[in-house]
């Protein structure tokens, strides 16, 4: 691949062997919560699915989305009470190689727009989905609605992928064309958005086809 190795899923799993599913599960954790967005958790949980379709990865495939679900929730989690302990002040410094000030602000945008579903969208969205939850920490979001989308967010993002990789685990074309195979997965992830977006402007329109009728 293109990437660097730390960026590769299949040199990353290959290398750490039979840590395979737990070295996924502590990425998983710390993109999603930690405050690190850089890290290859979509194309991880696809490939983690794969090989265990392949059999590289000896773990029962209910056993693996359970580990990863929990470890995607429970990084939401600590990035949330992150948010709720310090606010937005670490992005505050334009320089900075991360934690840059636009980066919470387009997470706040996000997050006002698609109100508690945001949780269940970000997910599938780099960077925001590593955000998201500092932003409803630091705005005091109440915890058990919290909970609950991020909960079904964590559930459709790390099962519903791993599911999707083990799908295609035994197609040969997947397995000789990972890189486009990823590629791919990056242009599905982006469907809900999509959906969400077109279903925004369909709301936006009736309403103001509403608000001209009340007009006339």
């Amino acid at each position: 691949m293109l990437l660097p190795n730390w960026m590769d899923p299949e040199f990353l799993l290959n290398w750490l062997g039979d840590w395979a599913l737990w070295g996924t599960a502590a990425v998983v954790f710390i993109e999603c919560g930690l405050l690190f967005p850089i890290l290859p958790g979509d194309s991880l949980l696809f490939a983690v699915g794969l090989f265990i379709a392949a059999g590289t990865i000896g773990v029962p495939l209910w056993l693996a989305c359970v580990i990863l679900t929990v470890s995607a929730f429970l990084g939401n989690v600590s990035g949330y009470y992150i948010g709720r302990a310090l606010g937005t002040s670490l992005f505050r410094n334009p320089d900075a190689k991360f934690l840059k000030p636009k980066y919470i602000a387009q997470t706040h945008e996000f997050f006002e727009r698609y109100g508690p579903r945001a949780l269940v969208l970000a997910r599938f969205v780099p960077i925001v989905r590593t955000f998201i939850t500092v932003v409803a920490g630091a705005g005091r979001m109440d915890p058990r609605k919290f909970f609950l989308w991020t909960g079904i967010g964590a559930v459709l993002w790390a099962s519903g992928i791993t599911l999707l990789g083990h799908a295609l685990g035994k197609v040969k074309f997947i397995h000789e064309h990972l890189e486009s195979a990823l590629i791919l997965l990056v242009l599905i992830s982006l469907v809900p958005m999509l959906v969400e977006y077109l279903l925004a402007r369909r709301r936006a329109r009736k309403n103001s086809m509403g608000e001209g009728e009340m007009r006339v």
